[in-house]
C-alpha cells in the first residue's frame, strides 16, 4: 500500500514533537496514542531474551511505561530518517544520551547505531515498531555509569528489577519465542 510522502513527513514531525514533549515531562506513556490498537513493539535484549508488547495497552504499560521508567534524564535525539512511501517502512536513527557528564565534559551516551524501524499504518499511527541497538554497548555504558557513581536512583532501581527478577518480566520472552515475529 503506497502512502503520500507529505503524510509520512507529517507523521515524523508529530512523532518528534511527541517525543520532545515526553522527554520534558519525564513520562513516555502518552506516546502510546501514536500506535494502532493492535500494534506491536519489540526489541532484542541480548543473547537470551526478546521484548515484545502486543497492543496499545501493553505498549503504553510495558514498552514505554515499565521499560522506560527510571530513564529520567535521558534523551533520544533522532539523527536521520529513511522513509519508503511505497511500503510505509520508516527508519528513525537516534542516539541515547544521559544528562550527566564525564570528567572530560562529554555526556554519557550509548555508542554504536541505535534506531527504530516503524511500519506506518495510516491515520498518523504506527502498526508496529522494532528497535535496534548494541546490547553490549548498553551493558558497558551502564557499568561505566555505576562505577562513576552517576546512576540515578530510578535507573538503579530499573537495573535491580531486571537483575533480581525470579521470572520473566512483562513483555520479556526467551530469544525467538515472542508471540509475534521480531522481524
Amino acid at each position: 500500500m503506497a502512502f503520500d510522502r507529505a503524510e509520512l513527513d507529517e507523521m515524523v514531525e508529530r512523532w518528534l514533537q511527541g517525543n520532545s514533549d515526553c522527554e520534558k515531562a519525564g513520562d513516555w506513556r502518552p506516546l502510546a496514542e501514536f500506535y494502532t490498537e493492535d500494534a506491536t513493539y519489540g526489541w532484542n535484549y541480548g543473547a537470551k531474551h526478546d521484548f515484545m508488547a502486543i497492543g496499545r495497552d501493553q505498549i503504553r504499560d510495558y514498552a514505554i511505561g515499565y521499560e522506560m521508567d527510571g530513564l529520567d534524564g535521558w534523551t533520544y535525539p533522532y539523527q536521520s530518517w529513511v522513509i519508503d512511501e511505497k511500503t510505509g517502512d520508516m527508519l528513525g536513527l537516534w542516539k541515547q544520551i544521559f544528562e550527566a557528564t564525564r570528567p572530560d565534559g562529554s555526556h554519557y551516551g550509548l555508542e554504536g547505531i541505535q534506531g527504530s524501524w516503524f511500519k506506518y499504518a495510516g491515520d498518523f499511527k504506527w502498526g508496529w515498531q522494532r528497535d535496534f541497538f548494541d546490547y553490549g554497548n548498553v551493558t558497558a555504558l551502564f557499568m561505566e555509569m555505576m562505577t562513576d557513581g552517576v546512576m540515578s536512583k530510578g535507573m538503579q532501581g530499573r537495573i535491580d528489577r531486571v537483575v533480581n527478577a525470579t521470572e520473566l518480566l512483562p513483555g520479556w520472552y526467551p530469544l525467538g519465542k515472542s508471540p509475534v515475529p521480531m522481524w
